[in-house]
């Protein structure tokens, strides 16, 4: 069997118009990163599994994503095909590893979505509740007919919207959702500006109450906050899978990847630590830790501001995960591993609609039937489980094809730091439950299913 049949995706023409710059990127990066993880999982990553010291754990998961994001660059410049990941294995390691790639990413991706639809239905139904509003039981929660619910209409509805927007030229829906990244930034921007005069130092005396953790199977510590604040950085990858889209794919995909992920850290930093030195961090595990902080010091009008943009914040996430995602799809029916169907564009504005199709209405699903329990974690480890493959990737693209030229990015330390990134994520993942890691073989073993099934048959390379 030919498990590990290669493509060269170079000699295949896309349809896709390149118009989007490194602006366009690194929009569309932070407005997949900056989402639910500043403006919630700080103040709970704190409070339950760091203390003052997830600034730390913000660190060592910045420094495991930068070697990643290292290299995604390289593979970038050297292999510059639509499909990220996916793409690259495919190339490098074959068709079945590459499949499994892109099948993690799917399940990254379509879940991400699905739980920021449910999560912006959890604040506006808050606000629906605050002026006496309640919804039908029947449309107001996940299936579940012993209390007389069937769906959940807010988050299909969401994802409704979104998946419209994504329909539209990639231009005009990435400016829509810079516009909103900008109005997300202004909220973090007064919560900075007012919250650094607030800072207690006494509430640092503490910094790191529950240690350091241990680096596999721990629970709390410093390490256990690391792989919780994974998920916060989890988005940065989309850029990568925009490259049919983007002028100079070699040199603006690199340089997209690293700023965005460059600003992120930064700012997750600064709002951790105005965070924890604004109220003790065992005050800190709830559901809005920026707008609570901020109503804890009396300035109510702040918090109130910073939670209506938190809602539009999830608005941002789903589009910008929902166009990568549909780019994913795009790409793995055009080498045949998918219905073809699925990699067809529109003619006007070069759209692949039926997958972007496909992409909403099984989002809508998830979000609207099922129940997203421990969804940081699954996301999290199907995300490490596919960047463990591209660090063996990569080393054997260095054996292969040698180094790069001087025109494309070079990763430093290679094998060190495909090694190293390899123990990095396999101590992340043996942070999570065991219901997260049945989750994570069930769904593996679904994928394996649909490859052997219908993508082996239909692949191109077959």
């Amino acid at each position: 069997m030919q498990l590990f049949r290669k493509k060269v995706s170079q000699n295949i023409k896309s349809p896709l118009k390149r118009h989007l710059g490194v602006t366009d990127l690194i929009f569309l990066g932070l407005g997949s990163m900056v989402g639910t993880g500043i403006f919630t999982i700080t103040g709970k990553g704190a409070a339950i599994y760091a203390g003052p010291a997830l600034v730390i754990s913000i660190i060592i998961s910045a420094i495991a994503v930068g070697i990643i994001a290292l290299f995604y660059a390289e593979f970038a410049s050297r292999v510059p095909g639509n499909g990220g990941a996916y793409n690259y294995v495919y190339e490098t390691l074959g068709e079945f590893p590459a499949w499994l790639v892109g099948w993690y990413i799917i399940m990254e991706f379509m879940t991400a979505v699905s739980s920021v639809a449910v999560g912006w239905a959890g604040y506006f139904k808050g606000v629906l509740a605050h002026q006496g509003i309640t919804l039908p039981a029947a449309i107001n929660g996940t299936f579940d007919p012993a209390k007389g619910q069937y769906l959940d209409l807010l988050p299909i509805l969401v994802v409704l919207a979104v998946t419209g927007l994504v329909l539209m030229n990639s231009k005009s829906a990435l400016r829509f959702n810079s516009a909103l990244v900008v109005l997300k930034f202004s909220a973090l921007a007064i919560f900075i500006g007012v919250g650094v005069f607030f800072i207690n130092t006494g509430n640092w005396s503490d910094f790191a109450p529950y240690g350091f953790g241990q680096i596999y199977g721990g629970k709390t510590g410093i390490i256990a906050g690391a792989s919780l604040m994974f998920y916060a950085f989890l988005g940065f990858e989309s850029i990568s899978m925009a490259v049919d889209e983007v002028k100079e794919p070699q040199k603006n995909i690199p340089k997209g990847i690293i700023l965005s992920l460059s600003i992120v850290t930064i700012l997750y930093i600064i709002v951790t630590l105005i965070l924890t030195g604004m109220l003790p961090y065992t005050e800190l595990g709830v559901d809005d830790a920026v707008a609570f902080a901020l109503r804890q010091i009396g300035l109510d009008w702040a918090g109130n501001y910073v939670s209506v943009v938190a809602i539009l914040t999830l608005i941002t996430v789903c589009i910008s995960m929902t166009y990568a995602l549909a780019r994913t799809v795009y790409s793995i029916s055009r080498d045949g591993l998918l219905p073809k169907s699925l990699s067809k564009v529109t003619e006007k504005h070069k759209v692949p609609k039926n997958a972007t199709i496909a992409v909403g209405i099984l989002s809508m699903v998830c979000a609207g039937v099922f129940p997203l329990t421990t969804i940081a974690e699954f996301l999290s480890i199907c995300t490490l489980a596919y960047l463990i493959i591209m660090a063996i990737a990569l080393i054997k693209l260095r054996k292969d094809k040698g180094l790069p030229s001087q025109s494309e990015f070079k990763t430093p330390l290679v094998p060190f730091l495909p090694i190293l990134s390899i123990i990095i994520c396999l101590s992340l993942m043996s942070q999570y439950q065991t219901i997260t890691w049945y989750a994570f073989g069930i769904s593996t073993i679904i994928g394996i299913a649909i490859y052997f099934i219908y993508g082996y048959k239909n692949s191109n390379e077959a």
